[in-house]
Formats: structure tokens, sequence, C-alpha cells
């Protein structure tokens, strides 16, 4: 008797524990997010100065979700493809600047761009954002670290790093670039540089309310080059040595053509 009391007991507890997880599961669908990019893929062509791609998407929620006061907030981030970059530092040596210490980064973002309603600080609190790696303060730069090297020093270097790609547009953080169009209804538009890496690159869209990250969802994004560009970049990397003679030719051929415009008589 008294063990199929036990028993009985364990059984509304394992039904109480599920009821729980499926009243959390309930809450954390409470508010969903559909996005859509503009252009998921953007080409490289030989006259290429720039694009632009506009992510957008609506808030969705059930029946059941209890109004709260607080608005929403949109964080959107625009990841390049990982790369390994070498930092170095000039120092003056007998009058001449020369490259002295370097620290290499290894599987950091080729690009990175972060729109958002609000600057991050408002909201939500950094916890969250190093968690998620939200921002270019928290990106995960790994360092390739030396004898020499200690936490200051790649520091430094890290914020040198930031500064360059800040500097040639390949990093960007704008804070208020994302506007609701109603009141689940939202856009941000993305400049991409000239110079923007060509890869895969991941969107990712976050929604916070009231300093909590209610959910978020990713899409994919394609730039890649295209027309002569792509077949010329493809032929170095596939056939280096047909590459090459085409190039040693063609150099052969422009100069023997400049040589029979320009000869004087």
């Amino acid at each position: 008797m008294i063990a199929r009391t036990a028993g009985k007991e364990r059984l509304q507890g394992t039904l109480a524990a599920f009821a729980l997880f499926l009243c959390l599961a309930g809450a954390a669908r409470a508010e969903t997010l559909v996005t859509a990019l503009s252009e998921p893929a953007v080409k490289i062509t030989s006259n290429f100065t720039g694009a632009e791609i506009v992510v957008f998407g609506t808030v969705e929620r059930d029946a059941t979700t209890v109004a709260r006061p607080d608005a929403y907030d949109i964080v959107v981030t625009v990841t390049g493809p990982k790369e390994t970059v070498v930092t170095r530092r000039k120092d003056r040596v007998f009058g001449v600047w020369v490259n002295n210490e370097a620290v290499r980064f290894m599987d950091i973002p080729s690009f990175y761009a972060l729109h958002s309603t609000r600057r991050l600080s408002e909201i939500t609190q950094d916890k969250v954002l190093k968690e998620r790696g939200i921002g270019s303060a928290n990106l995960d730069m790994r360092a390739e670290a030396g004898v020499k090297d200690h936490p200051g020093r790649i520091a430094t270097f890290r914020e040198a790093l930031l500064r360059l790609k800040l500097q040639e547009g390949l990093y960007a953080q704008r804070s208020s670039a994302v506007g609701f169009l109603s009141p689940s209804l939202f856009r941000t538009n993305v400049p991409l540089p000239a110079n923007v890496p060509h890869g895969n690159y991941r969107v990712n869209v976050y929604l916070f309310r009231g300093g909590a990250l209610l959910t978020s969802e990713q899409q994919k994004l394609r730039i890649a080059k295209a027309g002569f560009e792509q077949f010329t970049y493809s032929m170095a990397h596939t056939n280096a040595l047909v590459y090459g003679l085409a190039t040693v030719l063609m150099a052969l051929g422009t100069g023997w053509l400049a040589g029979v415009i320009f000869r004087k008589e």
C-alpha cells in the first residue's frame, strides 16, 4: 500500500513537472520572429562599388501573450566569413618606421555590422551581450599568444585591430538604425562597402523586451564574385599553372601592343 502511494506521488510529480515544462515552452514561444532579406545573394562584378541589403521582419504574438508596457527592441548583426589577421605595431628605429611587434588573431569575422533600435547599453545588460557575442566588443577574437604575451598586450592589439576594421568600413555598429514601421513590423538597411569580402554570411535578428532576450532568428547571405572576376579567381585557385601562363602572355601582349602604338617612326 505504501509502495503504491509512493508510486502515485512520483507519477503526480512527473506530470506536474511536464505541465510546468509545457507552460514554460509556451511562454518561450509567446513572441516569434519572421525575418527575410531583400537579396539573399550579392554579386561582385568589375564595376561593383558597394551594395545595400534590407533586413526586415515582423514580431508575431500568440493569443496567450500577456501585454507588457515595454516596447520591443531589435538587434540585427551581419557576420562575414572567418579569417586570420596579423596586427602589427610600427616603431621608429633610427628615424625609420618599421614593423616591430605583432599578434595573430585567428578565426575572427572578416565583416561585422550591427544595427539596433537603441544603444546596446539601453537594450539589455552587458552579461547578456557577452553570452551571445553581440557587439564588436564581445566578439570572440582569439589571439595566438606567445611567450611574451599577456592579457593587457593582447587587449591593446585587439583594440587596434577593431579601429583598423572600423576605418576600412568592414566593422560598423549603428544605433537607432532599425525602425518599426508598425508596432510589429521592422526594417533596416545594411550597407556593404566596395571592399566587402566574399563568402557565406550570417544575418542574426534578436528580439528584446524589457532587457530580456525573447527570441532570435537567423538568415543566410551569400556574397560572391561574378563574371570575369569569378573566372579569374577560380582559375587562380584551381589551375595556378594555366593562370600564371595566361597572365604572362597577357602582359607580353600588352607590352608589344603598347610598343607598336607608341613606336616612333
